[in-house]
């Protein structure tokens, strides 16, 4: 009985011991990141590449899901609005629910599906490979040359791919409401615009992708570089950056929810 309770309290400290050390090498990473990040601008034909592969590559899932997002919420929103005679705030309602909530944080679950875990599977694979050790044998900075170029990528990426997720949404609504329906188009589109503002919808959800993008590509770079050099290693870390990335955008969501609609 004593030596299973001594057991379980040293796993349990060997775990935390772990997660603080993790933690702080997280940290280490990320600022490493920043401080060496002027490569990807000095040569930006890398963060090029690596937008190309991170969110062009991403469009075919962005915008088949978005729209099919669109179709479902013209549906379901005309059936909620016809009860209170409001069919004609279906356009605002698409447009709402896709520029504040479902298109930062749908795209950015797709993202980090797609772009995340391909990222941590090619570092890893890179690491795993000795190729890591051989840049830094030839006095190249991993970071520089090859870490900081795709962060970039997927900050610059995630924002463009939710406007994109966003618009394909709202015509995916148009789809339904008007063309399928038979909503008046002219109601549709005014309603809609004069209820979205700038600043406090479309800006903030700006913001929110930009977020999202920060941290699926900081998650998912990291538990590539930190990655055992073997194919489980890199599955578990794959497994990881999905699971974590995923975690971090619904509770970043509500955190930057909470701050930027408080006070309407």
């Amino acid at each position: 009985m004593l030596d299973r309770a001594m057991a379980a309290i040293s796993g349990t400290g060997h775990r935390v011991v772990n997660g603080v050390w993790r933690f702080g090498f997280a940290c280490r990473f990320f600022l490493a990141v920043l401080l060496h990040s002027g490569i990807s601008f000095r040569r930006f034909s890398l963060t090029i590449k690596e937008i190309y592969f991170s969110g062009v590559l991403s469009l075919i899932i962005i915008l088949v899901s978005g729209l099919f997002v669109g179709l479902v919420l013209g549906l379901q929103g005309y059936e909620t609005l016809q009860k209170y005679g409001s069919e004609s705030a279906l356009g605002t309602l698409v447009a709402l629910s896709l520029v504040r909530e479902l298109g930062p944080v749908m795209s950015a679950l797709l993202f980090a599906s797609r772009a995340g875990s391909a990222i941590t599977a090619e570092i890893g694979l890179m690491k795993a490979t000795e190729q890591i050790s051989a840049m830094e044998m030839m006095a190249v900075d991993p970071i520089a040359r090859v870490v900081a170029p795709r962060f970039w990528a997927g900050v610059i990426s995630m924002p463009l791919l939710a406007a994109m997720f966003s618009a394909i949404g709202v015509f995916g609504g148009y789809l339904v409401g008007v063309v399928m329906i038979g909503v008046d188009e002219g109601q549709f589109w005014s309603q809609m615009q004069s209820a979205v503002d700038f600043r406090l919808d479309v800006m903030n959800g700006v913001i929110k992708s930009c977020v999202f993008g920060v941290a699926v590509t900081a998650i998912a770079l990291f538990e590539g570089y930190d990655a055992p050099p073997t194919a489980e290693g890199v599955s578990h870390a794959t497994t990881r950056t999905v699971v974590t990335s995923s975690l971090a955008v619904l509770a970043l969501d509500f955190l930057l929810t909470a701050f930027m609609f408080r006070g309407i």
